[in-house]
């Protein structure tokens, strides 16, 4: 039941990039509090909160499949280098906002759409570098922990935040998530380098599509998309939070709200060694999928904020079991030389989901009540994975032990690292990124919160 550690101790790129995560999402989880709130207190309008999802979907939409192109064109390691920088900056500039006698609201929508655009040049290098660095055996242990950072970050973070809004204000918020973007670029820097191959193919929208080719030629890749998609358009309420916590009467309970969903995804983690066991994970997407809806359906339902709070912990266990079956379906069975740009499109499926999420849960807010929507989206999202499992029955048939793909990546990954004590491959697929120990993946960053 407990984590595998394997990819920590054989990689010291992992844990350097481990560690550079741990730090930027605790950061970055304090704005992502902190943005909603105080949009809410200038607007007092569920509509302006749910916009944010609208503005960060064309920037998340665009750079993100050019971010999977440039991926693999360019060295890895020095565009996450320049994103997590510009992400910093970004946060400066919510800083001074703050800082302002009158704060004004473009600049929120401004800040939210170059964080959308900046994530998604730098998440699908952050993907691609993994499955280079990590022996093929470990991708599940490594999806895993690198969840598990994200969890960390994203617990201690909105749990700060609720006392640290409170008493100090939202300039404390976002200066603090700028000095831990200057933390996370010293540590990124000892990364080594990640060049692509020689002859790798320049960003152009021509190697956009033919990586829209390659995902559309596999339906069982499809379905991770399409259902991630559907429960985070239907049942992600993190846009209405503040509205949710002051229906329940608790306002207090704001930052244990976005804690709660980290917190179930938490628990999985520290639990995860049994997926490695699983070899049908199109199954358990679809399962987790379903669960996470029933437990938005009932959290809608209920009047009792610690009963709300368990359910969206239960729900961040289901989402977090989902995610890892979709990070090991992914680095499993993708090639190397188009892991970018299958990044990117998986960028928009767990990015853009939210997103539209954002606007459909606001809307919906707007035109019938908070914790209706809330509830009618738990619904609307179990029926829609239910009819998705249906007719996907590549997904549902999916079994890594015997998956064409995943066989043909082992036995790459195999003949890359050559005999025993020999060289090795030092391009494509299994190929070390630099000197050092060389090992590293899932669902999420260094700054993708």
């Amino acid at each position: 039941m407990l984590p595998d550690l394997a990819p920590w101790h054989s990689s010291r790129d992992f844990r350097l990039l481990w560690c550079a995560g741990v730090i930027t999402v605790f950061g970055s989880s304090l704005s992502f509090v902190a943005l909603p709130l105080q949009l809410k207190e200038l607007t007092g309008s569920t509509l302006a909160v749910g916009a944010l999802g609208a503005v960060e979907l064309v920037p998340l939409i665009v750079f993100g499949l050019y971010g999977g192109a440039l991926a693999d064109s360019f060295d890895r390691r020095r565009l996450v280098l320049w994103s997590e920088a510009a992400l910093g900056l970004v946060s400066v500039l919510l800083l001074l906002n703050s800082l302002l006698p009158h704060p004004m609201v473009w600049p929120l929508y401004a800040a939210a759409a170059a964080t959308s655009g900046l994530t998604g040049l730098q998440r699908p290098a952050l993907d691609a570098i993994v499955p280079r660095i990590v022996p093929h055996e470990q991708l599940a242990a490594a999806a895993a922990l690198n969840a598990l950072r994200w969890q960390i970050g994203a617990i201690a973070g909105p749990a700060l935040a609720g006392g640290l809004l409170a008493l100090a204000g939202l300039r404390w918020a976002y200066a603090i998530d700028a000095v831990t973007f200057v933390l996370s670029v010293l540590l990124a820097l000892k990364l080594a380098p990640s060049p692509v191959s020689h002859d790798a193919e320049k960003p152009s929208l021509r190697a956009i599509a033919e990586g829209a080719r390659y995902a559309w030629s596999r339906k069982e890749l499809l379905g991770t998309y399409a259902i991630d998609v559907l429960a985070m358009l239907f049942a992600f309420p993190l846009a209405i939070f503040p509205f949710l916590a002051d229906d329940l009467d608790a306002p207090w309970a704001l930052g244990l709200m976005y804690a709660a969903l980290p917190a179930g995804s938490l628990l999985v983690s520290l639990t995860s060694g049994w997926t490695s066991r699983i070899h049908r994970q199109g199954r358990a997407i679809a399962l987790a999928a379903a669960s996470w809806g029933l437990a938005m359906a009932a959290a809608g339902q209920l009047r009792n904020v610690w009963l709300v709070l368990l359910l969206l912990t239960v729900a961040g266990a289901c989402d977090m079991v989902s995610g890892i079956f979709r990070s090991a379906m992914w680095n499993q069975t993708i090639p190397d030389e188009l892991r970018g740009r299958l990044a990117g499109i998986e960028l928009l499926s767990y990015a853009a989901g939210p997103q539209l999420g954002q606007v459909r849960i606001g809307g919906m807010a707007a035109l019938t009540s908070v914790r209706a929507s809330v509830s009618w989206g738990g619904l609307l999202c179990f029926a829609g994975v239910g009819l998705l499992a249906l007719g996907l029955p590549k997904l549902m048939a999916y079994d890594a032990r015997t998956d064409e793909h995943a066989r043909r990546m082992r036995e790459r990954r195999t003949a890359a690292a050559g005999p025993p004590g020999g060289e090795g491959a030092r391009d494509g697929e299994g190929a070390s990124p630099g000197p050092g120990p060389g090992a590293q993946t899932p669902d999420a960053d260094p700054a993708t919160a």
